[in-house]
């Protein structure tokens, strides 16, 4: 019987059976099956190999005998040059059950150990809370638009620079992914930046880095974490996550020991009375080893605080041109170098760089720390910092050589 309208008007279930299946004479392969329940559904037969493979086309009701005859041979005719159509189905399934959501967490999971504690509770923050809209979404099915999307959204909401991060962390991932045969290919290539570049150049001026200062006063646990920073040239997670016991107030020193630092290289830092003196000022809280955040971890909430130094800083009339908060430690390694004559190997040391004069075989017979010099560098650097800020005279005088 060939399976058309006329022909399949009086098909019925036979007695006795719950599921039967009625063939096509004219297009073998081609079938429709009758189940218990008056559900009937079309279907193709065919052999890959050794193996029988059934593949279901459509409900009888929502597809007529025509629609399905012509399905039914697309299918019949891709098995004739060597496809797997219901092979492929399967795995497009299988595929479509790995989300955006599992390859971020087994992402996270893989680089639990790899990174920092606060780069891996950032990476989180990203991938678990940032994309939370996407990660339902088969991974295989995002794109690129719907990345740029959330991109934007992000940037509106939390600021370019929590974008241009949590745009980052997404491409590593879905680069991992690809590695680990997830995915073919990264849809965050392409989108843009949000903000434009993020730029490695930017150097605040003396009145800029005055104007940063004065924000400051009264902005709370970030506004000392910014004065500290421009006043240590640190990371900002080696300050964010100070605890009591990294610092000895007697003799004035910061002691960051290597499993938060970015090199994983201690860094010594011998303070000026300034820098000491706003540290004195922290309450200590009853319990807690850190000196900013709450709960269990260091200071979060960079962006919001951000925004709100920025908001205080254009209050004043003069605005900063865009900046991050990185780009303090540019400006002071700069301005140590153009304006205040510090040595290159001084700076390198301050910054805790591993490079330059210290790069290579050097490096391995040159162990010296550069302790005096980072100590008189430091105070230098801090009362240039007043001078900008007040206007007053400095009280450390630098010595340049002759010539």
């Amino acid at each position: 019987m060939r399976l058309s309208k006329a022909g399949i008007a009086g098909l019925t279930l036979p007695a006795s059976k719950t599921d039967h299946i009625e063939w096509d004479d004219t297009l073998p392969g081609f079938g429709l099956r009758l189940r218990s329940g008056g559900k009937a559904t079309w279907i193709v037969q065919y052999r890959v190999g050794p193996k029988q493979r059934r593949s279901t086309i459509g409900d009888l009701r929502k597809l007529d005998p025509d629609a399905a005859r012509r399905e039914a041979k697309r299918r019949l005719g891709a098995v004739a040059i060597g496809r797997d159509p219901r092979g492929e189905q399967l795995a497009a399934l299988a595929a479509s059950r790995i989300t955006l959501g599992s390859i971020a967490d087994a992402y996270l999971e893989f680089k639990r150990t790899k990174l920092r504690s606060s780069s891996l509770t950032a990476a989180s923050l990203y991938l678990k809370s940032r994309f939370k809209p996407l990660r339902e979404l088969p991974v295989n099915q995002v794109s690129r638009r719907d990345v740029a999307a959330q991109l934007n959204e992000i940037a509106r909401t939390y600021g370019p620079t929590a974008a241009r991060n949590a745009r980052s962390t997404l491409s590593a991932a879905f680069s991992w992914a690809m590695r680990e045969g997830y995915v073919d290919a990264n849809p965050v290539i392409g989108t843009n930046k949000p903000g434009g570049s993020n730029s490695r150049d930017r150097v605040l001026d003396g009145g800029e880095l005055a104007a940063v200062w004065r924000a400051c006063e009264g902005a709370g646990e970030y506004g000392t974490i910014v004065r500290l920073l421009m006043l240590t040239a640190a990371r900002r997670e080696e300050i964010a996550g100070l605890r009591w016991s990294e610092i000895d107030l007697d003799r004035g020193t910061f002691r960051i020991s290597g499993e938060r630092t970015k090199n994983h290289r201690e860094l010594v830092l011998l303070l000026p009375p300034v820098a000491m003196s706003i540290v004195e000022a922290i309450p200590r809280r009853e319990g807690r080893e850190l000196l900013f955040g709450e709960g269990a971890g260091p200071f979060s909430g960079w962006s919001a605080a951000k925004r709100l130094l920025d908001a205080r800083i254009a209050a004043t009339g003069a605005p900063l041109a865009p900046w991050v908060l990185h780009d303090i430690r540019r400006s002071v390694a700069t301005h140590m170098a153009e304006t205040l004559a510090i040595q290159p190997h001084v700076i390198e040391a301050l910054l805790n760089h591993v490079s330059g004069h210290k790069a290579g075989v050097a490096g391995v017979y040159n162990r010296a720390t550069y302790q005096n010099e980072i100590r008189a560098a430091l105070a230098l650097w801090a009362d240039h910092v007043r001078w900008i800020v007040e206007g007053a005279a400095p009280r450390v005088v630098l010595l340049r050589p002759a010539g």
